[in-house]
């Protein structure tokens, strides 16, 4: 695959493309954020440097690959509310002007068709890059472990914690920021609080 990796300041163009993933390239549930809007309804207007899309050059009229990123000032410990309280505090720091300090990734999707080809690990490289090319030492990442729904009834610390036998941690979706020098700061018990009704859930 020939690859092309660029921000939606260097590529405009290529923005249309955003929109256009299959809807199952997440769990139905995870379209239900509430505070998602904050930052996705902005993007292409506050966070277009922070933005990325991937397309092949050989069949440029879809993307393959994609990530959002914001910037967001805080300091000390990183937020137990995870995703959600970078969405929040970035979306306050639009209203009071103020610059970000940190840059989050808030998501990374792979075109289904094109997942096992190693896209995964490039974009997280490509966000960590981006994020220095902007003046950023740190690139904070609220990650939601890909495996653990599997094992519903295992605290999140216990199962972010498990590694392999060579060291490298259990769940695959970790061992992809950890191989390219992640590490593991804190669980972030409250991080994407999706409500919903029982019934809602069940449905």
């Amino acid at each position: 695959m020939d690859l092309l990796i660029a921000t939606l300041v260097e590529r405009p163009d290529l923005a249309p493309l955003l929109d256009r993933f299959p809807a199952d390239s997440w769990p139905e549930f995870m379209y239900w954020d509430p505070v998602a809007g904050l930052h996705y309804g902005h993007v292409q207007q506050c966070y277009a440097e922070y933005t990325l899309v991937a397309v092949d050059r050989d069949q440029p009229e879809a993307a393959v690959a994609k990530a959002y990123s914001t910037p967001f000032f805080w300091e000390g410990k990183l937020p137990d509310a995870g995703w959600d309280r970078v969405v929040l505090v970035a979306a306050q720091d639009r209203l009071l002007r103020r610059t970000g300090n940190l840059v989050a990734a808030l998501e990374i999707t792979i075109r289904p068709d094109a997942r096992g080809s190693g896209l995964s690990s490039i974009m997280v490289d490509a966000l960590r890059r981006n994020a220095a090319r902007l003046g950023h030492e740190e690139l904070v990442i609220p990650v939601r472990p890909s495996g653990k729904h599997a094992e519903p009834a295992t605290p999140m610390a216990s199962y972010a914690a498990r590694v392999r036998a060579d060291g490298q941690p259990f769940d695959p979706w970790l061992r992809v920021h950890a191989r390219a020098g992640g590490q593991i700061g804190a669980v972030a018990p409250l991080s994407m609080t999706i409500p919903g009704t029982l019934a809602k859930w069940r449905e």
